[in-house]
């Protein structure tokens, strides 16, 4: 199980410290497959300090480029949490029934008949083409995906190639703030930040590993099989979770590193988030008070730039 931990840190720091570190854990922790929870946290920080480092010292990108293609994944990964039920239930043909949330039922499988109308295409593989493109470095593909899902938000009424769910309704609900596909805040940055990285060449975008979506492929799974909605509180406190760990892992990486392009992400991100607060400011959920949402979107921006500032200074210092 000490290997698991390994998967923290980069390939290089594998190659060369591996065998070094499942070693010491051994012979500090004898007979025990797992350390304590406190070395437990340390491993991890410690790995994400060294891919920070590893990608902060990667000189094949300028560091806003890399900081885009990062905000382009995280918005894409925001479209896309309403609809991993939706998703996961059309690829794979399962009928919902009664567990099916806000849809008309069978109406919404090309392969089904019905009263309502046919959903041609669930609005949710957009932004799940999307995500799987930008891993894979391919903006050329992500790019239309997104521009569909700007033309689906702006024709919302009279196009049925989508249906309305996810735009009729609540499509994305975290930390209280609603937000739908028709307001085009999401989907607009989403697209802007894919234009920029198609008008780039294609080698200087980063390309992960197809291992990085396992997680997508998780998510979609637990959704599905367990009918997991984005309006479920359960779901909701779980999705916080994440979001406060994805925040504090850019705290770490900016601290470490003093670079600046994991704040181009976190900025895209309470961008969106803040307008769909400023503009329904009585569409909370009610799952967390509103000063805390507010200081949990917009504490994070300088809280990272004061770290990256203060890592820069003491490199200067440090130096001969």
């Amino acid at each position: 199980m000490n290997r698991l931990l390994l998967a923290a840190y980069p390939a290089s720091h594998r190659a060369r410290h591996g065998d070094e570190v499942l070693g010491c854990l051994a012979e500090a922790y004898p007979g025990r497959s797992w350390p304590p929870p406190r070395e437990v946290a340390a491993l991890l920080g410690a790995g994400v300090r060294a891919r920070a480092h590893a990608v902060a010292e990667d000189p094949a990108r300028p560091w806003w480029l890399d900081g885009v293609q990062l905000a382009a994944l995280v918005l894409a990964a925001l479209a896309l949490v309403p609809y991993l039920q939706d998703v996961w239930h059309w690829a794979l043909r399962i009928d919902p029934g009664d567990h099916a949330i806000g849809f008309h039922f069978a109406g919404w499988y090309p392969w089904a008949d019905g009263p309502t109308r046919t959903r041609l295409l669930p609005y949710g593989v957009l932004p799940l083409v999307c995500l799987v493109a930008l891993a894979r470095g391919r903006a050329w593909i992500a790019l239309p995906a997104s521009a569909a899902m700007v033309y689906a938000g702006a024709t919302y009424g009279s196009s049925t190639l989508f249906g309305d769910e996810g735009k009729a309704g609540l499509g994305y609900y975290g930390l209280g703030a609603p937000l739908t596909a028709h307001e085009l805040v999401l989907s607009g940055t989403l697209c802007a930040a894919c234009a920029v990285l198609a008008a780039c060449r294609p080698g200087r975008l980063r390309r992960h590993a197809y291992s990085r979506l396992v997680p997508v492929a998780l998510a979609l799974f637990l959704a599905g099989q367990l009918h997991v909605t984005a309006i479920s509180p359960a779901f909701q406190r779980g999705l916080f979770a994440v979001e406060v760990a994805g925040l504090l892992a850019a705290w770490v990486a900016t601290a470490a590193t003093g670079d600046r392009r994991w704040l181009i992400p976190v900025a895209a991100f309470a961008f969106v988030r803040l307008q769909a607060i400023v503009l329904r400011p009585g569409g909370f959920m009610g799952s967390l008070p509103d000063l805390v949402v507010l200081l949990l979107l917009i504490a994070p921006l300088p809280a990272l730039a004061v770290a990256a500032q203060r890592r820069q200074r003491r490199t200067l210092l440090e130096l001969p």
